[in-house]
């Protein structure tokens, strides 16, 4: 039997990358600066990436890949979009940081309230960690209580009161709970099960006017695709309205990529607090958070809830996100990414389905999954049924295909505008060589 490539790929047929990594480790902890990149969900070690442009990435060898991470969702352009290098360029020309306002700041804040109904006030900041961090003081500087509930496998950055049962590289990496968080910081934090409308019922039933606020994905990334049941949206929405606690949807993800009302808009909710990343920057270091005025104006100066950050607002960084956002809504790709996206899913069952490998597609617009179960995947619990073994053998033949997907089970594939139909066609093949290699091996 064949080697599983899962297992082989140490990347001897890419020695740049290779040495690259070992000079890496020498001087940064794992050689890798977010524990997402260090291929830990699939063997081997990772590629070193050299240059991207439009749907492509060319690693330190010269191989070229088709990009489905898209630096983990920002890039919905592709990469180096002339609109968005164009405007970064001007805007480095005036410097690069002011730590002072600028007018840049406001303009791109007066396109997220534009765009995002219950958004009526928006505070930057330097990335979705700090977005959801920000989030969670505002809701219980808001509520004057202390309760925030989030759900198994759902991640909202290295925030100490959110990294318990968390998602994306805590769950592939095996901790959930992370060494240094005092167990302090995690006692005012309730774990539920995603999609589970009972215990949501049973917990506020239980801590009636305690919770501060519920933070989710409103649609999941960092356990692998996973969406919400309406029952379960609705529920959430009822619960947090009857009880004063404020819904926080984080949607550094899914904001501005699965449509330009972010997930909301696709599914017609209006949640108290949204946090913003990825693409609100253009792929540049940026977050944000926003909801309801009387909310909003809670921070600091414009009330007590202090929060503050000297590259907030960076005027690069604004820039990039005018240029990206004004492309998307002038030249909006989301009908484009449904229809190619769609057609990925049904390749890759197809594909599945004749190589006799038990996959579950994952889908909703341009954000996608495929499990390596034979069960449904609705929940954490029905997530880690996957066999990652076998992702990891598909990961890397996929790889060696020109293919570059998510380096664990538990991450969301992206579609990018910059892909033409042959590029689908392209992946579609891939995948069917990869199957069957596969279940060969």
């Amino acid at each position: 039997m064949r080697e599983p490539a899962s297992m082989s790929k140490t990347t001897p047929d890419r020695p740049k990358s290779a040495a690259a990594f070992e000079r890496a480790k020498r001087v940064i902890p794992g050689g890798v600066n977010s524990p997402a990149r260090a291929f830990g969900g699939v063997g081997g070690s990772p590629l070193f990436i050299a240059r991207a442009e439009g749907p492509f990435l060319y690693d330190a060898d010269g191989r070229r890949y088709l990009d489905f991470i898209g630096s983990w969702g920002p890039m919905i352009l592709g990469h180096c979009h002339p609109a968005v290098v164009e405007a970064v360029f001007a805007a480095v020309r005036n410097g690069s940081s002011y730590g002072a306002p600028c007018e840049p700041e406001t303009q791109l804040a007066e396109r997220v309230v534009e765009a995002v109904p219950s958004v009526e006030m928006v505070r930057f900041v330097s990335s979705g960690t700090e977005a959801t961090m920000s989030a969670i003081r505002l809701a219980r500087g808001f509520t004057g209580r202390d309760l925030i509930v989030k759900f198994a496998g759902c991640y909202h950055g290295h925030v100490d009161s959110l990294l318990v049962s968390a998602g994306s590289s805590a769950l592939t990496h095996g901790v959930p709970n992370s060494p240094g968080v005092p167990g302090g910081c995690t006692q005012d934090t309730v774990v539920l099960r995603y999609n589970d409308t009972a215990a949501l019922a049973d917990l506020f039933a239980a801590k009636r006017d305690a919770v501060a606020g519920v933070i989710l994905e409103p649609v999941v990334g960092n356990m692998g695709l996973v969406p919400p049941s309406d029952e379960f949206r609705r529920t959430l929405r009822a619960l947090t309205q009857k009880h004063g606690a404020l819904l926080i949807y984080d949607e550094v993800m899914t904001g501005f990529r699965l449509g330009y009302g972010g997930a909301q808009g696709l599914l017609g909710d209006t949640p108290d607090v949204t946090c913003f990343g990825k693409i609100i920057g253009g792929g540049y270091p940026v977050g944000a958070y926003g909801g309801r005025a009387d909310v909003m104006r809670k921070i600091m100066p414009a009330g007590p809830v202090f929060q503050a950050g000297t590259l907030s607002g960076n005027p690069v960084a604004m820039a990039a996100g005018i240029a990206t956002l004004h492309e998307l809504k002038t030249n909006p790709p989301y009908a484009r990414l449904e229809q190619q996206s769609e057609r990925i899913g049904s390749g890759l069952l197809a594909a599945a389905r004749a190589a006799g490998v038990p996959v579950q597609f994952n889908r909703v617009g341009s954000m996608w999954t495929l499990f390596f179960t034979p069960t449904p995947v609705t929940d954490l619990d029905t997530a880690k049924t996957s066999d990652t073994a076998r992702f990891g053998r598909f990961f890397w033949e996929m790889m060696d295909r020109g293919v570059y997907l998510p380096c664990s089970q538990y991450e969301a594939a992206f579609t990018c505008g910059a892909m033409t139909d042959a590029h689908i066609a392209e992946t579609i093949a891939a995948a069917g060589e990869s199957l069957q290699a596969v279940a060969r091996s």
